[in-house]
């Protein structure tokens, strides 16, 4: 069974049928959201790290701007302020990290957003009757061609072109299944790799704030001996305290800021890791339904 050929025109009009129109529905190059701001375009749904470093430093910076404005505003949220501001070095690395993993996910989650859109195309016809043979094989890599600027963009696309160019030159129905088996395999391990920087993040956000829990420790210890050395001095005494309780701030606050930020990034993280996995699991129907399902011996 052939598919119909259209001749490609600009002027073609849009049927909704993707076996009629030739207009392409999917334009990785225009529509992924790195390529758009310029920068170079993560693989599927792996995020770049360029722009997400930018976006990263862009949102520290406008965080404790608003910071710093709320503090001089509302002289009652210093306490809050405090804790960003004045418990050493360790917050300002702390929110960096953190500003930086939320931006690696946002952009994550919008190349996702574009590769499911993949799964709402139809580039096998619908006939009950249509089988995949080497020759229609072909017309079928051509058409997906037409509907999306380069398949090997689109996760799902790239998983069958690869098949059907199998099909289409070598001509053994028997190994399709298999190239669609391996390339989900390595879909899964993309998508896994994909959360490595994040994921090394949220292991780091929390070792930041144990260290500033020894620095603030370190700083109470020093100021607690100076005041066992004040003897009866009252106000070397209370000098003394202020710093143990500033130590004892710095000590606690640091590690409560990274738990917390460490926290809503793994909710973040296995929201999006479950909406993939649901992807990758919705792109193996198709496969089997529509390229798998479609497998028949030509009759002669």
């Amino acid at each position: 069974m052939s598919i119909p050929q259209v001749p490609p025109s600009s002027h073609a009009p849009v049927s909704g049928n993707p076996f009629q129109d030739p207009k392409k529905t999917l334009d990785w190059s225009r529509s992924d959201i790195e390529r758009k701001w310029g920068f170079h375009g993560g693989r599927f749904t792996n995020p770049g790290k360029l722009m997400s470093m930018v976006l990263g430093v862009l949102l520290t910076a406008a965080f404790y701007a608003v910071i710093v404005v709320m503090q001089q505003r509302w002289p009652d949220t210093h306490w809050f302020a405090a804790m960003f501001l004045e418990r050493g070095p360790c917050p300002y690395p702390t929110m960096l990290l953190f500003f930086w993993a939320l931006a690696l996910l946002w952009v994550k989650w919008r190349k996702f957003i574009l590769q499911r859109r993949a799964l709402g195309l139809h580039i096998m016809p619908q006939e009950p009757e249509f089988v995949l043979t080497p020759e229609t094989a072909r017309e079928v890599r051509d058409r997906m061609c037409m509907m999306v600027d380069n398949p090997h963009h689109f996760v799902l696309f790239n998983r069958i072109d690869l098949a059907l160019a199998n099909l289409h030159n070598i001509g053994h129905t028997a190994d399709v299944a298999a190239i669609l088996k391996v390339q989900a395999e390595n879909d899964e391990a993309q998508v896994a790799s994909s959360y490595g920087i994040v994921q090394g993040f949220m292991w780091g956000i929390p070792v930041l704030g144990f260290i500033g829990t020894v620095l603030g420790l370190s700083q109470a210890i020093g100021a607690f001996t100076d005041t066992l050395t004040a003897g009866g001095d009252l106000a070397a005494i209370r000098a003394s305290l202020k710093t143990v309780t500033g130590g004892l701030s710095t000590a606690f606050e640091t590690t409560l800021v990274a738990l917390v930020c460490a926290f809503i990034l793994q909710l973040l993280v296995s929201f999006m890791q479950a909406l993939e996995s649901q992807f990758l699991d919705d792109c193996n129907d198709v496969c089997s339904k529509h390229v798998a399902g479609k497998l028949r011996l030509q009759s002669t």
